[in-house]
């Protein structure tokens, strides 16, 4: 017979018949939801009950054939196992986690998460400091076992100058013990310091290196086999022995600090500082040095860590920064000086009270005229002024081979005629160390260009090798290159017709500038300062010269600049005649 094609009832149709078309519509029905459930099922997912629109319960006959065709068979209530249902329940719950599970899982996923992150990142951070900061601190800490492990196997090494002298060396005591020679006693105590006591500067921070060896693997060998420490590499120093040498001769016992360096380079050729101390007897004076009765500072590096008033040599900044905020005018810039320079509140003289006259900008800086200054400065934007002051190194921490002090220059929106008449003439709060007014000066005749000064030129290892050699690094830039030649016009003019004069070298011009900075109430009480570089068309050398309480640095420091530039063009000619 010929099924129906819909549930109809028709004259054609019989009871049976129509309870057969439905028995079939709802087999087909559970056929596709056996299907269903087994493509969800091999998803890992539990299946919907079908709609009930769409299905009926099914009859005996159909519902053992879908059993029979999906292969699955529903639990038996009693003892052989839980009912249909919990069993389908229990399988729901094994096959994927509630949400609130899911959220909870979430949840502490992120936190782990979090948490590892910040560890990785803490770790990082200490690391990237070790490697820039801390690393060196810790490596040379006397409670570090590791050097005095390397000092087992190796001898530490020389430090040798740049003209070939032995600066440093180790010895042995007749009982087999080792001891730190310093051949020259207080010359190079404040570059080289000491290793007695913890050690100091370059003896410290080159500790390391100086126990480490290049020397090829059969030198090391030979040298265990016969029972005997191989040396460590040499320290070359950009130190020049006889320049250094001549630069304390200078000093001639009083306080003070000369330091030469190249311009072009940032080598620094001579450093001295005085007073000082004998390195080879650093244990059995240490009590003295560090006692609270000691007020002459031996210790310390006047070069790079003691701070003075600039005085003079700070009218250099000031008149760049009067230049730039007047680049039509400062030509016609004029003011007679009568000896003193008062505004009804404040009078500030010259020095030693000379009157100059009238001066224009060229001879205001060659005469060092207070006055003239004094007005250039009030007149200046302080914001500016200071940034530029900041260009050349005021109120920076540098990052040098040396113990080094921040030199400061504070100026602001707030300033008062106060600070504007003594800042404009290196006075009142300002503060620099003889190394950056040599780094300035140096700035100048590099054509605006501020070089790193350095002492390590590089090391050898024992067979002669070289195994690290610096490179020159720039600092900074400071002022353009049509600037620094205008100023380098207006320093020659110092040395050439105005308080410089003594400074001046038989072999070349020398360009530069004195200062006198007042540092009591007593009168008369100045420290002699004089910054200066030559060849003043193509420097070489730039030289700093500080003498505390030594009065005027024309008459004081000045000479003794002009003496150190003829020595060292005195070394050069020698070396090489034809020049």
């Amino acid at each position: 017979m010929k099924k129906p094609g819909n549930a109809t009832k028709s004259p054609e149709n019989t009871g049976h018949d129509i309870e057969w078309y439905y028995e079939e519509e709802q087999e087909e029905a559970q056929k596709a939801l056996t299907r269903e459930k087994r493509r969800k099922h091999s998803a890992g997912k539990h299946i919907a009950a079908p709609n009930p629109e769409s299905t009926k319960a099914p009859g005996p006959e159909s519902a053992a054939r879908s059993m029979e065709e999906s292969g699955s068979f529903p639990e038996q209530d009693g003892a052989a196992g839980q009912p249909a249902s919990k069993k389908k329940e229990a399988d729901r719950k094994t096959v994927l986690p509630s949400r609130g599970k899911r959220k909870k899982r979430g949840r502490e996923s992120i936190v782990t998460g979090a948490i590892l992150t910040v560890l990785f990142l803490l770790m990082t951070g200490y690391f990237l400091w070790f490697e820039a900061a801390g690393k060196q601190e810790i490596l040379i800490n006397p409670l570090n076992n590791r050097t005095s492990n390397m000092a087992r196997n190796v001898m530490k090494g020389d430090i040798v100058s740049s003209d070939g002298v032995v600066l440093a060396t180790t010895q042995n005591a007749p009982d087999g013990t080792e001891y730190r020679l310093y051949p020259f006693g207080e010359l190079f105590v404040h570059t080289l310091g000491y290793e007695a006591m913890g050690g100091a500067r370059l003896e410290r921070s080159q500790k390391i290196r100086l126990l480490t060896t290049s020397a090829p693997f059969w030198m090391q060998i030979r040298e265990e086999l016969l029972n005997r420490k191989i040396k460590g590499d040499t320290l070359h120093v950009t130190l020049d022995y006889r320049l250094s040498a001549y630069a304390r001769e200078q000093l001639a016992g009083r306080n003070g600090a000369i330091a030469v360096m190249e311009p072009a380079t940032g080598r620094i050729l001579a450093m001295v500082s005085s007073p000082d101390f004998d390195p080879n007897r650093v244990s059995q004076e240490w009590s003295s040095l560090v006692s609270e009765e000691n007020t002459t500072g031996n210790l310390l590096n006047r070069a790079s860590q003691g701070a003075y008033a600039p005085g003079s040599t700070f009218k250099l900044i000031t008149l760049l920064e009067f230049i730039r905020e007047n680049p039509d005018t400062w030509r016609d810039f004029s003011y007679t000086c009568s000896g003193a320079y008062s505004d009804g509140t404040y009078t500030i003289n010259c020095h030693e009270g000379h009157a100059h006259g009238t001066v224009d900008a060229w001879s205001a800086l060659s005469l060092s005229c207070n006055g003239a200054f004094i007005t250039m400065g009030k007149t200046l934007d302080p914001v500016k002024w200071k940034a530029l002051a900041d260009d050349f190194g005021y109120n920076t921490g540098e990052q040098l081979e040396l113990e080094y002090r921040k030199s400061r220059f504070s100026m602001d929106a707030g300033a008062d005629d106060w600070d504007y008449i003594q800042n404009a003439i290196g006075q009142g709060t300002t503060l620099t160390t003889p190394l950056l007014n040599l780094m300035i000066t140096s700035a100048v005749a590099n054509g605006g260009v501020m070089m790193k000064p350095y002492l390590i030129e590089g090391y050898t290892s024992t067979d002669g090798r070289n195994v690290l050699q610096a490179v020159p690094e720039v600092l900074r830039t400071c002022c353009t290159k049509e600037e620094a030649a205008l100023l380098t016009e207006f320093l020659t003019g110092v040395v050439r017709d105005g308080s410089g004069y003594l400074a001046a070298s038989t072999f070349c011009q020398v360009a530069g500038k004195t200062g006198s900075a007042q540092f009591s109430s007593q009168a008369g009480r100045y420290h002699a300062w004089f910054c200066g570089f030559a060849p003043a068309e193509n420097p070489e050398i730039a030289v700093c010269v500080l003498i505390e309480d030594g009065g005027s640095g024309g008459e004081v420091a000045a000479p003794v600049a002009g003496r150190i530039f003829d020595y060292y063009f005195s070394l050069k000619t020698a070396e090489n005649p034809s020049m």
